[in-house]
């Protein structure tokens, strides 16, 4: 199907096949009334020593999530072809323009870059870059990293995550290289919605694939951006690619999303108070939260209440709530807990 496509527009000005470090753009044009013959220039750092597996690092897929971003910068400007064998690939902020306004979702077009895949060279700015990963730098790759947090509307315990595949061999691969990460948890995880993610077209390819939510609130802390740093040269170990030391490994605990009770939507828009802080166990009808009016006084909370028992893996993190946000999410220990 991909050869009926027209080719994307957009050119790298770093070369792939070439040793050394090399640091450039992924150039998309882009015409708009600031800019006529203007152009997205998306950062990329190749590091490349001989012939070896390839790992693709991601940051910034969303643009209010940062400890990707912070990670892969330090990594970019401190890496050294000579500890490496093969090829790594570092694009710190992968939807730039939404990076730039701290949005989750790019100013140019509206689009999430994670619900775009697998993209289309010819539409929107958003779809052609998920395009470019899809059918240009997915390809030149055996591992793939993409972090993420929770941005401005969620906060999470720091966990790694790999999700249940059809293909046994390639699940198996991809939580070895989650635990390899390291991060204090380990997520296996079932998404609410993987239509149109980077997640699922990277594995659907047949990748190893790690994704990560190492915290919230539209910023990073020093622990959860030392978290990403050491996942990610972690990751890079566990792939064969850098030599440099073994990897760092510390106590991590085991947890599991794929139970579908373990979401827990709001059906009320309000106040939130929450009854229980991130990491802490809950049993089955548990309070999590209470829900309070927010344009009156004197009227009754309501009350959500956990439908599994474990830990609150996840949080709302502005103080106001509408139905249909995420309110907390509740996980199963599996070990180490």
């Amino acid at each position: 199907m991909s050869a009926l496509l027209p080719p994307n527009p957009i050119t790298a000005t770093v070369p792939f096949d070439q040793d050394g470090i090399h640091h450039g753009f992924l150039r998309l044009p882009y015409s708009c009334d600031s800019s006529a013959w203007g152009s997205i220039m998306i950062p990329i750092t190749v590091v490349r020593n001989g012939i070896g597996m390839t790992a693709l690092l991601t940051g910034g897929n969303h643009g209010d999530e940062y400890e990707g971003p912070i990670a892969l910068q330090g990594l970019a400007h401190d890496l050294d072809p000579a500890s490496i064998e093969g090829r790594v690939i570092i694009v710190p902020f992968m939807n730039t323009p939404a990076f730039h306004a701290a949005r989750r979702t790019s100013p140019l077009d509206g689009g999430n870059l994670n619900r775009s895949f697998p993209g289309k060279p010819d539409g929107t700015p958003t779809q052609k870059i998920a395009d470019y990963f899809t059918r240009t730098l997915l390809p030149m790759s055996d591992y793939v990293l993409d972090f993420h947090s929770g941005g401005k509307t969620l906060d999470f315990v720091p966990f790694a995550a790999a999700h249940l595949l059809d293909d046994g061999n390639q699940q198996e691969a991809c939580i070895a290289a989650m635990h390899a990460f390291n991060a204090p948890y380990a997520m296996t995880l079932r998404e609410i919605d993987a239509v149109g993610m980077y997640d699922t077209t990277a594995e659907e390819a047949g990748k190893i694939f790690v994704s990560t939510e190492l915290g919230g609130g539209g910023t990073a802390t020093a622990r959860s951006a030392g978290y990403a740093k050491k996942g990610a040269r972690n990751f890079l170990r566990y792939a064969g690619i850098l030599t440099d030391a073994a990897p760092v490994l510390e106590p991590s605990i085991e947890i599991d999303t794929t139970r579908g009770d373990c979401y827990h939507l709001a059906e009320y828009g309000g106040l939130v108070e929450c009854l229980v802080d991130l990491g802490d166990a809950v049993k089955t009808g548990e309070p999590l939260a209470r829900i309070w009016p927010s344009d009156r006084s004197g009227t009754a909370p309501r009350i959500v209440t956990a439908r599994s028992g474990g830990i609150l893996a996840a949080r709302h993190f502005p103080g106001l709530i509408a139905p249909g946000d995420c309110l907390a999410v509740v996980a199963e220990v599996v070990s180490g807990g």
